[in-house]
């Protein structure tokens, strides 16, 4: 990964040139402009660790500059340059942000001094951010064998750049385990962005991975930058590749292998230093068999994979989760004393958690709003899904009512987990859209379907 990405912002070509080449033989990645809107364009399109930037510009000065950059989200930090420096200038700069104030004539050895301090310094502070916002939450809880396999793989992949593919069902904690080989890497002070591939219409990915210029089509009326370059340093994480469209894979496919791409409405390359983690609860192989993934996609992200079973299949783990998410949401709705009886932890044990650690999690915030005092039983939990299996043979006396029902509540969760997509649904099932639209109408399956997207 590289040491660190500068701007360089002057209008003399003579500084921008020896500033470019000195820094690029100190490692540093090193970009230029020569006035405040092309700097701020391209702070707006690009990650940068450091903005060197001169007060006296044309146009907008550097002072304007600086209080539009500091304006944004993260920003860089930004030492100020000026020929024509004085006290009054060097105190505005500093409490609008500015990292530092340099004189000209230029100190290259200050220069180089300032960069190598700014970029540490930046990387430490978005480093400590990162982890006040999330070692609470990216915790892999639970002793099982399987688990513990998960987390050796992570060990060992996380200091690596190897692309890696998380198989699981929906609610195992996929974005968890990609987030914990992030925090793990040496990527960790950089942006983890998860973009979840199954949740955007085919028409808006595109934009939403590559960003786009302004004027690149109606409404877009300011460049935008997209998930790869929010990620540039960093890590994204590709959540339900296996729904994203031949099209927008040949494209991922060329970043993976190039490391750079064209923002919509431009041919300018916009080169990346972006590792990509990706994720799927289908069957990969499958679907290259059926023409859905490009098989050579998948060489280049499964390079690393790592499976996570689901809950029934680890139930050394049910109770410690749940304990966990007990003391997590006792703390944030000041119910410290619950406990589960023996009979409410073996009901846990017993039950099958078809939504996996999701579901789970959701049980106990449920029963710890509800909950008036403090011992937790069985009917407190209010697993449906338990109650049902357990009263099938007393409810369905002939086959076909039983395996009726059970196709209505298939179907059902199945459209659920497609955003009622009937199309989609209908693939991942594998049946007709018309057959399928035959049986919601059967059984008579909620207006939810009034949401069909085709």
């Amino acid at each position: 990964m590289r040491r660190g990405k500068i701007l360089v912002v002057d209008d003399e070509e003579s500084i921008r040139k020896v500033l470019k080449e000195i820094l690029e033989d100190e490692g540093f990645e090193v970009e230029v402009a020569d006035t405040g809107e092309e700097a701020l364009t391209l702070v707006e399109r690009r990650f940068f660790d450091l903005v060197l930037l001169d007060i006296w510009l044309p146009g907008i000065d550097g002072i304007e500059v600086l209080k539009k950059i500091m304006a944004g989200e993260s920003p860089p930090y930004v030492a100020m340059i000026s020929g024509h420096g004085n006290i009054q200038t060097a105190v505005e700069a500093t409490k609008l942000g500015a990292y530092g104030f340099i004189e000209k004539p230029l100190s290259m050895e200050k220069i180089i001094l300032t960069a190598k301090n700014a970029v540490r310094e930046k990387r430490l502070a978005d480093e400590n951010r990162l982890l006040r916002g999330t070692q609470e939450e990216v915790k892999l809880i639970g002793e099982s064998t399987a688990l513990q396999k998960v987390r050796k793989l992570i060990e060992e992949v996380a200091p690596t750049d190897g692309a890696v593919l998380i198989t699981g069902e929906n609610g195992t904690g996929k974005e968890l385990v990609a987030r914990l080989i992030h925090i793990k890497s040496k990527r960790r002070a950089r942006n983890f962005v998860p973009l979840n591939c199954a949740a955007i219409p085919d028409e808006l990915i595109e934009s939403e991975l590559f960003g786009y210029t302004k004027g690149a089509f109606t409404n877009a009326f300011k460049n935008k930058r997209g998930k790869l370059q929010m990620a540039d340093g960093g890590t994204l994480f590709l959540d339900e590749i296996g729904d994203m469209s031949l099209k927008t894979q040949a494209k991922i496919l060329r970043v993976i292998e190039e490391q750079k791409f064209e923002q919509l409405g431009s041919t300018e390359s916009v080169e990346i230093d972006t590792r990509i983690i990706t994720a799927t609860n289908k069957e990969l192989q499958k679907e290259i068999q059926e023409g859905r993934f490009r098989e050579d996609l998948f060489y280049r992200v499964n390079v690393i994979p790592i499976n996570i079973r689901p809950l029934r299949e680890r139930k050394e783990d049910i109770i410690p989760i749940a304990k966990y998410y007990l003391e997590i949401f006792g703390k944030k709705y000041g119910k410290l004393s619950l406990k589960f009886s023996p009979a409410a932890s073996r009901v846990m044990l017993q039950y099958p958690w078809y939504g996996n650690v999701r579901e789970l999690k959701n049980a106990i915030e449920r029963v710890v709003i509800l909950k008036k005092d403090d011992c937790i039983e069985p009917s407190d939990l209010n697993l449906i899904y338990r109650k049902e299996e357990e009263s099938i043979f007393e409810r369905y006396q002939k086959l076909q009512d039983a395996k009726e029902a059970f196709e209505k509540k298939f179907i059902e969760r199945k459209l659920r987990e497609n955003n009622w997509q009937i199309k989609k649904t209908s693939e991942a099932i594998g049946i007709e859209r018309s057959y399928l639209h035959r049986k919601i109408k059967q059984y008579g399956i909620g207006k939810e379907n009034g949401n069909d997207k085709g």
